[in-house]
């Protein structure tokens, strides 16, 4: 079903004034080391003592709607429970109080997750609220992870719970139910997924999503951390490299049978797109870090060379922010997840087409990260990544569909593409973990040095 918000009433203000100092420490709300605005945009009752916050945050540039829910429970001063109460909380479920009872983190609560999953849609699963867990870890959204009973050896499921809500499709959501559906078996299966309307800054109502749930992959790693694990170890990545290009590969010629491709941008007009994304890339990133401007040079080369490809190949739906930590390994196969794109971002630029060769420039970005984190330097460090590109680009050549650009075309665009990606990570890094801006900076001296 698709719920629909209701104006605020008195309780929803008081939930939010107990919420106030506590969202603020959250690590995804949008707005940390300033005052930001919050106001009630409406609230969800999704069942007694169990409501889901609309909450707009403003500061500076950003403007997001947050999607707080939150358990009405324990009665502090005489530790009764309220008819909310499932399990016993912890401290660090609280978030303040209301009336003398304590308001909860509804996130991961069992009366919250109970409550979404006899509203959702889809083809649902066995699952026991009462074993929800909070994932560790994630900054954008929350997860929970579901057993099918207590006692159950492992999960089956993995909530998630959206934080920043936008109205229209989610591509979380949306896009591994399309994947599902042209027969992909590389993306964890969609179970659940709800819906809501609530109004816009004008007023006027619009739809998005709130989360949803997916089959959980058992005895998964995430793949940076694997990566980052062999190259401590010493150990080639070439192997797991190769099948990993091959998934993604397989992922893209999915999403061609699933939606198609972009009519709107003849091939020909592709390669002046991507050099003016590349120069305007360059630009900003030397506004922000003037080091980089002795990169100039290598930089136009790039461009000028791009410039010189007759065409490009046709855009397609993309991941759009893929990276080995949005891959995950389970025993001998790889999982693609995480298709959502920055939360943060307007829901056109997350959905646009784009060329499949700027998902794979993600992947090789990520392997450069891996082996400076798994403590690989100098030649060592060269070795390892080079084995490694060179594998999961052949995985990815080797299960590729048919390209209206020959492979030298590729390799110029690739490139092209992946200095984008490293200029961001340059102008990121300074700006966040200094300590990191070697790593972008040693991919910059590689690709236009």
């Amino acid at each position: 079903m698709t719920l629909a918000a209701t104006p605020p009433d008195a309780l929803d203000a008081a939930l939010l004034d107990a919420a106030r100092d506590w969202l603020p420490g959250r690590r995804w709300f949008p707005a940390k080391g300033t005052q930001a605005e919050l106001t009630l945009v409406g609230s969800l009752a999704l069942a007694q003592d169990v409501r889901v916050l609309l909450v707009r945050a403003r500061s500076g540039s950003i403007d997001a709607l947050l999607q707080v829910p939150l358990v009405l429970g324990v009665e502090p001063a005489t530790g009764t429970a309220g008819s909310a109460d499932t399990v016993e909380s912890t401290a660090t479920d609280v978030v303040g109080t209301v009336d003398g009872r304590a308001v909860l983190d509804g996130a991961a609560h069992p009366s919250f997750v109970a409550a979404w999953l006899a509203a959702a849609d889809g083809p649902g699963a066995v699952v026991d609220p009462a074993t929800s867990r909070a994932a560790s870890g994630e900054q954008s959204n929350t997860s929970v992870v579901l057993r099918a009973a207590p006692q159950a050896p492992a999960p089956v499921a993995i909530l998630k719970v959206l934080r920043a809500l936008a109205p229209g499709e989610n591509p979380d959501v949306d896009v591994p139910r399309h994947l599902v559906d042209v027969g992909s078996s590389d993306v964890p299966a969609p179970l659940a997924w709800l819906e809501a309307t609530w109004p816009d800054a004008s007023g006027s109502p619009v739809q998005g999503y709130l989360g949803a749930m997916s089959a959980f992959v058992p005895q998964a790693q995430d793949g940076f951390e694997l990566a980052c694990d062999v190259a401590r170890r010493g150990e080639p990545f070439d192997d797991l490299a190769r099948e990993l290009g091959a998934v993604v590969a397989g992922v893209h010629a999915d999403l061609v049978r699933a939606f198609g491709t972009d009519t709107a941008t003849a091939p020909q007009d592709g390669p002046a797109e991507v050099a003016a994304a590349v120069a305007g890339r360059f630009a900003w990133a030397v506004s922000a870090v003037p080091q980089l401007a002795r990169f100039g040079p290598g930089v136009d080369a790039v461009v000028a060379q791009v410039r010189a490809l007759p065409v490009a190949p046709p855009r397609q739906r993309v991941h759009g922010d893929l990276h080995l930590g949005q891959v995950l390994r389970s025993g001998s196969r790889w999982f693609v997840t995480d298709f959502e794109g920055e939360p943060l971002a307007p829901l056109a630029a997350r959905t646009r087409p784009d060329l499949a060769l700027r998902d794979v420039a993600g992947m090789l970005r990520s392997l450069d990260y891996a082996a400076a984190v798994g403590g690989l330097t100098g030649p060592a460090a060269q070795a390892w990544t080079d084995a490694a590109r060179a594998a999961l680009l052949d995985g990815y050549a080797s299960a590729a569909v048919a390209r209206v650009v020959d492979a030298e075309g590729r390799a110029v665009l690739l490139r092209a593409l992946e200095l984008d990606k490293t200029l961001y990570e340059a102008v990121y890094e300074s700006r966040n973990r200094p300590t990191w801006l070697p790593i972008p900076l040693a991919g910059l001296e590689r690709l236009a040095g």
